[in-house]
């Protein structure tokens, strides 16, 4: 079936996808869906709320009124907050899909059993992390080390890294972000269980991926880390490499796909219980028709 998708593409301006939530909570609103997962609008529809990790939704977003326009019954309510808080709105039973940037933690698996839920984990697109500094910036690329180094607050300075003689500034999300705890433990500990390191309490901690951006911009001395949707032409995007001897890589669609781009990741939809109904009708579109939609955003759709 042909629909005409939605097109937020990465660099979209934050007026766009503020465009884009306004309109689809307009739309909810004057159609009274309840904020109780599953409710019925006045028309008898059944209203679809979707929310969390802030990496996934302008995707969501995207999906959202895509689905609805090729099927007009749906009303799908979409909004962010954070990995850690569509989990907990999954386990509490407001929500009927919990966006996630990370696979959800042994914690929240006891939390949601022991509130009789079982929850089901979809992966619905793959995105790279970029590693972004401002253009004044003459750095082009760092090791997985390096990149550890910095946000451990073991490299301070730019000069150590190749740069000038400047002030490294630190940037990261806060901990309630799927981005944030993927970056811990895959970037600053090197997927090791046995690690405790800890990002530099020097680091800024930014509320979003726009706030990233804002500072990255503003700030030549800054580095930040974002989901490669995110990423605008007036960032710098810094090429990574797995270790000192090996070949410093891009984040791309092409480098996540093959595998070459050291710091990607799945992203994921939880559900509590097996979905039915419009849920599993809405899921099922979102992991065939709807990847179509997640080359144009900057993520990487899955293989089919």
């Amino acid at each position: 079936m042909r629909y005409n998708p939605l097109m937020i593409r990465r660099g979209s301006s934050l007026q766009c996808v503020a465009g884009v939530v306004i309109s689809v909570a307009l739309v909810l609103s004057a159609l009274g869906c309840s904020a109780r997962p599953g409710a019925k609008d006045p028309g008898g529809a059944e209203a679809i709320e979707n929310k969390g990790s802030d990496t996934l939704v302008n995707l969501a977003l995207a999906w959202a009124e895509a689905y609805m326009q090729i099927h007009p019954d749906a009303r799908i309510s979409v909004t962010g907050g954070g990995t850690g808080t569509g989990i907990a709105a999954m386990i509490n039973g407001t929500v009927d899909i919990a966006n996630a940037s990370r696979e959800m933690k042994p914690e929240e698996f006891k939390d949601a059993r022991a509130n009789g839920i079982e929850p089901v984990e979809f992966t619905v697109a793959r995105d790279a992390i970029a590693i972004v500094v401002n253009p004044r910036n003459p750095v082009n690329g760092l090791s997985l080390q390096q990149i550890a180094a910095i946000y451990t607050g073991r490299i301070t300075n730019w000069r150590q890294v190749g740069g000038e003689n400047r002030p490294v500034v630190l940037l990261s999300r806060e901990s309630n972000s799927g981005t944030y705890a993927y970056f811990l433990e895959n970037v600053v500990r090197f997927g090791s269980k046995d690690s405790a390191a800890l990002f530099s309490p020097e680091a800024l901690l930014m509320p979003s991926s726009e706030g990233i951006s804002a500072e990255v911009r503003r700030n030549p001395n800054a580095i930040g880390y974002d989901g490669l949707g995110y990423v605008t032409p007036d960032q710098k995007v810094l090429a990574v490499s797995r270790d000192a001897d090996s070949p410093q890589i891009l984040p791309s669609v092409q480098s996540v796909s093959d595998g070459s781009y050291p710091i990607s990741r799945p992203l994921y939809m939880y559900t509590a219980g097996e979905p039915k109904g419009q849920v599993a009708a809405y899921l099922r579109w979102v992991l065939s028709d709807g990847q179509a939609l997640v080359r144009t955003l900057g993520f990487v759709p899955l293989e089919r």
